[in-house]
């Protein structure tokens, strides 16, 4: 797959065009953040409900990944971002008939839809990524891209928060009417009006753009048959990659999407900004990771430090005093910010341990792979799935447990264990 040698003259523009897509996944993808308790609140949802929200989003992956790939073999690159983005702008029209009739049950259709449209769009998106400039500089462009997906997680909760949670934090651990639960409902109408008007124009830009179209002589035929599959799973290597991708996707789901969640059940009046705190952890780790890798540390010992760092973190959370602000009293309070339990800032600073991950198990899962390179990419991409049960696993054991949303954190404990197993021993296995 490759770019005729016309259209390598000038790559300023279409990557440009890139990386307002990237911010535009990255903002739809953590808004969820902010969703999540706003809908457990309408809606009066327990912690196991409130994580289907997320589940309805993540499973798309794992129904119309491949899907996804044959029509754009189909329609084209260009065409197929288009046609991704008006997937989206569907699901954003979606929430309006939602939030008038608050039925449960079309909030997840909603999110089932966005999940599609998004995983269309990365689809089509990732591949021009590597190919719009030097092959030499590809890292460099996959980091920038990275950190704008995450950078539109920071910012994605603050336009939530400004445009609809700010009206009603004061009623925040009160018992709402109905009157009021109207209202807040009514609060999701204009905003996702407006994000379904501006995708849709975002869309006909697209199709109208100078994006170049992505030629497929150099591409290899995507072989996802039986035969294709058990070869690429007869690499342990890749087969525990792929599990490490699963459990990482959940752990980075569950500390980016539910930390508002629980900060609502604490009583935190600015809890739709929550997701903004992990994710500038995120952003941090990202760039830390540019900076050292492999410069300072290697691949897999970087991925063994954020194990280590997720199990500390997460035992934090567990047995942490929900009445303790001392980590806040030391970096936020000091310089102006607000003043959050430890165990908050905790969840937010699995983000740093979480970062580097996903580009650390990426060239290990598929070392030594040769020709089945490409099976094995479309099975780490499958991985993404893990988002969808992290938080239904942590809503189904924060139901369960007596520390209730708290004491689900622990649902995050196998997850970075089997990252360490993965950093240690399952990168190196070459055969069962």
């Amino acid at each position: 797959m490759t770019l005729d040698k016309s259209q390598q003259k000038s790559s300023f523009l279409p990557m440009a065009i890139v990386a307002a897509l990237f911010f535009i996944l990255g903002f739809a993808t953590w808004l969820n953040g902010s969703l999540m308790p706003y809908l457990k609140q309408i809606l009066q949802l327990n912690p196991f409900q409130a994580s289907l929200i997320l589940f309805s989003f993540y499973i798309a992956v794992t129904f119309t990944a491949l899907p996804s790939a044959w029509l754009i073999r189909k329609v084209g690159y260009k065409n197929g971002m288009a046609i991704g983005m008006g997937v989206m702008m569907l699901a954003g029209l979606l929430f309006i008939p939602a939030a008038e009739t608050q039925i449960f049950a079309l909030f997840l259709l909603a999110q089932l839809v966005m999940g599609t449209g998004q995983t269309l769009l990365q689809t089509a998106v990732n591949p021009y990524v590597v190919r719009l400039g030097p092959e030499e500089s590809a890292a460099a462009r996959v980091s920038v891209m990275g950190i704008l997906n995450k950078g539109a997680g920071v910012i994605a909760p603050v336009v939530f928060s400004a445009l609809i949670l700010d009206s009603f934090k004061d009623r925040i651990g009160t018992e709402l009417t109905q009157i009021q639960i109207d209202e807040m409902a009514d609060g999701l109408v204009l905003p996702y009006l407006g994000m379904a008007i501006f995708i849709g124009i975002l869309a006909l830009a697209v199709k109208k753009s100078p994006l170049p179209e992505l030629s497929n002589e150099d591409e290899a035929v995507e072989n996802t048959d039986k035969g294709q599959l058990k070869a690429a799973l007869s690499h342990p290597n890749l087969a525990f990659g792929v599990l490490a991708l699963f459990v990482y996707v959940a752990v980075e789901v569950i500390a980016g999407d539910t930390i508002g969640t629980f900060a609502l059940s604490l009583g935190v009046e600015h809890y739709g900004v929550m997701t903004s705190y992990t994710m500038v952890c995120m952003v941090l780790g990202y760039t830390l990771g540019i900076l050292l890798i492999p410069r300072f540390i290697s691949q897999p010992k970087a991925l063994m430090v954020s194990a280590i760092l997720g199990l500390l973190l997460t035992c934090g959370i567990l047995f942490g005093d929900n009445n303790s602000y001392a980590i806040a009293n030391v970096v936020l309070v000091p310089f102006g910010g607000v003043a959050l339990p430890d165990t908050l800032l905790m969840i937010a600073f699995l983000g740093l341990a979480n970062a580097i991950v996903w580009p650390a198990v990426w060239p290990l899962a598929l070392s030594g792979m040769g020709k089945l390179t490409s099976t094995g990419s479309a099975l780490l991409i499958m991985g993404i799935a893990g988002g969808a049960f992290g938080p239904v696993s942590w809503g189904l054991m924060s139901s369960a447990t007596d520390m209730g949303m708290q004491g689900g954190y622990i649902v995050m404990l196998p997850c970075y264990l089997f990252i360490l197993f993965y950093a240690v021993k399952g990168h190196k296995m070459r055969s069962w």
